[in-house]
């Protein structure tokens, strides 16, 4: 089975814990069997891999997305990197010449697109292979997952197939509906549109051949910031006359907001929290090494993290973005392929940080042209290389480095590191990098 999870997101509906470079499927929410935590990616691609151990799964994303991928995932996926956002369409795509191109998987193979972050169970992932046995049949050019409706929902579109049979052709497509529309729907058998279809690979490129002049997939990347802004509906599905829809009676939940999430978690405190005994319908999830202490609380959410606290009623959490808009906040944690960092102190002149390599990892051989910088161990050993120069590091050891000297860190166990960046022109933007 191939598989392509959609990975996009602003990270601005479950602040503080996300941002703008760390989305809500990285986040680690559920807690697993061994009393660790894992984040909606681990957790989808846990479940695929279970119902498909040798599923081939490739995620379409961002740049700012790239790293925790590796963090999280390793590499056990493709990744398709999209150079801007540009809509379903282009990213669509895009992912499906880098599975022909790059993958080199079939034209004629199936191919089931979904989002990176439903909340399912494994019976989800079995309807996908039974989504992509039906795309293979060829009866239709695109097969939909159509998921039953438990309420008149207002968040979805809809789907109006032409019969109740377990498999039948769409007859129409809703959008978004009022509450009493969408009622009227699922009296005439419509499904939720989740998101989730079945192609095979040539349908989907010879649709991008038609709509943009490209020869291959690194033809398709070069050209991708002129592409035009549309969805893969109004591109293709709309468009599209042989489209049939599949039943689904599973479970399904869309995690969008601190108060779909909270419903779905397993304990109501994560990190250092305590309620007491007149709290009902309270969650906490804290990342900061401080406790938070609730008290005769009710239907609350509370979040901390490096990027500020979230105290808010769970019904009101759901009008969270144009607020957090408007704050103008540095990123304070990100995971990177190598790790992750946290800032912990911001001064005009300098700026603090903890660094976490994972073992057997290191940084790219960089140098920055505006700043000096200081490493401190306070964990773990591993190695320096500085203006070529390398050396074994350990607890206590500091190492410092001038501007535009060429340095990285590997980290031979699990290595922590507190780094001091001084200057007057701080930015992320000055880093060059180097061949070692």
């Amino acid at each position: 089975m191939n598989i392509v999870l959609l990975s996009g997101g602003s990270g601005k509906r479950l602040w503080p814990l996300s941002n703008s470079i760390r989305s809500k499927q990285f986040v680690k929410f559920f807690k697993t069997d061994d009393d660790a935590y894992e984040s909606m990616v681990q957790r989808v691609f846990r479940q695929i891999k279970t119902v498909d151990p040798t599923a081939v799964v490739t995620i379409a994303t961002s740049k700012a997305q790239v790293s925790a991928i590796h963090n999280q995932l390793g590499d056990k996926v493709g990744v398709s990197v999209e150079p801007c956002r540009r809509d379903t369409f282009p990213a669509i795509a895009l992912v499906s010449a880098y599975l022909a191109d790059v993958q080199g998987i079939d034209p004629e193979e199936p191919v089931v697109v979904c989002p990176v972050d439903p909340y399912v169970e494994n019976d989800y992932f079995e309807m996908l292979k039974l989504l992509s046995d039906q795309a293979g049949k060829g009866e239709a050019n695109l097969v939909l997952m159509g998921i039953e409706p438990t309420y008149p929902s207002e968040k979805y579109g809809y789907i109006i197939p032409r019969s109740a049979d377990q498999i039948s052709f769409v007859d129409t497509f809703k959008e978004k509906p009022t509450a009493n529309v969408a009622e009227e729907y699922i009296s005439r058998g419509a499904l939720w549109n989740g998101g989730v279809f079945a192609y095979k690979l040539k349908y989907v490129l010879d649709k991008a051949h038609e709509l943009i002049d490209f020869t291959d997939y690194e033809d398709l990347y070069a050209k991708y910031e002129t592409l035009n802004r549309i969805s893969f509906d109004y591109a293709v599905v709309e468009n599209e006359k042989k489209i049939q829809v599949m039943r689904f009676a599973g479970q399904w939940k869309d995690l969008g907001t601190w108060n779909t999430l909270t419903e779905a978690m397993t304990e109501p405190v994560i990190g250092k929290g305590i309620l007491n005994d007149n709290c009902q319908g309270v969650n906490i999830i804290n990342e900061m090494d401080v406790p938070v202490l609730a008290m005769g609380l009710h239907d609350v959410v509370i979040s901390a993290s490096p990027e500020g606290i979230l105290v808010s009623d769970k019904e009101q959490s759901s009008y969270i973005k144009p607020y957090v808009d408007s704050i103008v906040q540095q990123v304070m944690f990100a995971e990177k392929s190598w790790g992750s960092y946290q800032v912990i102190d911001v001064e005009d002149r300098s700026l603090t940080i903890k660094v976490t390599l994972n073992a057997g990892h290191s940084m790219n051989y960089h140098s920055h042209r505006n700043r000096d910088e200081v490493w401190v161990v306070i964990s773990g050993t591993g190695r320096t290389i500085v203006d070529g120069m390398e050396q074994s590091v350990q607890v206590g050891d500091v190492v410092t480095m001038g501007a535009g000297c060429r340095h990285t860190v590997i980290a031979d166990t699990e290595l922590k590191l507190i780094e001091v960046q001084l200057g007057e022109a701080i930015s992320v933007e000055d880093k060059q990098k180097h061949e070692l």
